[in-house]
C-alpha cells in the first residue's frame, strides 16, 4: 500500500469553476500547505490535459506535493498516481503504473469501497456526504453514520468527499475517515489559500 499524502487533504481541480487560471489557484493552495492535488479536467483533449498536468507538477515539485490525475492512465505515467472512476480496475492500474503509484477509486457505497480496496486501491473517496454545488442534484447515498462505519472498516484508506465543509472535518476524522477532499469550495473562491488553511486547521495540520 502506498501511504496517503500528508496532510490528507485532497484538492480536486475544476478549472470551469475557477474565476482565474487553474495554475494560480493551485499555486495559492500549495503555498497555503496543500500537498495533494488531483487533476480532473476530463473534458480537455488528452494533449492539453497532459500539458496542464506538467505545469501543475512543476508547481508542486518544489514543495514536495503529490499530483495525481483523474481517469487518464496515459497522463498518469507522468503523475504520482491515478484516480479511477467508480467501477475502475485498481489492479490493472497498478500493473501499468507500478508499485509506487498512488491509486484511488471513486466510491458511493460500502460494497464499492470494499471491492476497490480488495482489488488493490491505496485509497477511495466516499460520497457525496452532503449536497454539493459542484454536482447539483447529486444526492448523498449514505448517512454520516453509514459512511463512518465503512471508513472504520478500512483505516487510513477512506477520504470523505462531497459537500464536506471545514466545520465537518473533525467529526469525520473522529468517525474513521482518513482525510477529506474538496473541489468547488476552493476552486470558486477569490482566496483559495485561506480556505485551504481552514481545512488544514480542521485536520490538525500546522501552517505551511
Amino acid at each position: 500500500m502506498t501511504g496517503l499524502p500528508s496532510p490528507p487533504l485532497l484538492l480536486i481541480t475544476d478549472r470551469r469553476q475557477a474565476p482565474r487560471p487553474l495554475e494560480g489557484v493551485v499555486a495559492d493552495a500549495l503555498a497555503a500547505g496543500c500537498r495533494w492535488v488531483s487533476l480532473r479536467e476530463k473534458d480537455l483533449p488528452a494533449a492539453e490535459r497532459l500539458a496542464l498536468l506538467r505545469r501543475l507538477r512543476a508547481l508542486a515539485r518544489p514543495v514536495g506535493a503529490v499530483v495525481t490525475v483523474h481517469a487518464d492512465p496515459e497522463a498518469a505515467a507522468e503523475a504520482d498516481g491515478l484516480h479511477l472512476a467508480a467501477g475502475g480496475d485498481p489492479e490493472a492500474a497498478r500493473q501499468r503504473l507500478g508499485p509506487a503509484a498512488l491509486i484511488g477509486v471513486s466510491c458511493h457505497a460500502g460494497e464499492e469501497v470494499d471491492a476497490a480496496i480488495a482489488a488493490g486501491a491505496d485509497y477511495v473517496t466516499l460520497g457525496p456526504l452532503a449536497p454539493t454545488a459542484s454536482k447539483p442534484g447529486y444526492a448523498p447515498t449514505l448517512s454520516a453514520a453509514e459512511a463512518g462505519a465503512v471508513a472504520r472498516r478500512h483505516p487510513g484508506r477512506v477520504i470523505a468527499l462531497g459537500g464536506v465543509e471545514a466545520a465537518f472535518v473533525p467529526d469525520l476524522i473522529a468517525s474513521g475517515f482518513a482525510g477529506v477532499a474538496v473541489m468547488g469550495g476552493v476552486m470558486r473562491v477569490a482566496a483559495p489559500g485561506a480556505v485551504i488553511r481552514e481545512y488544514l486547521a480542521a485536520l490538525g495540520a500546522g501552517p505551511a
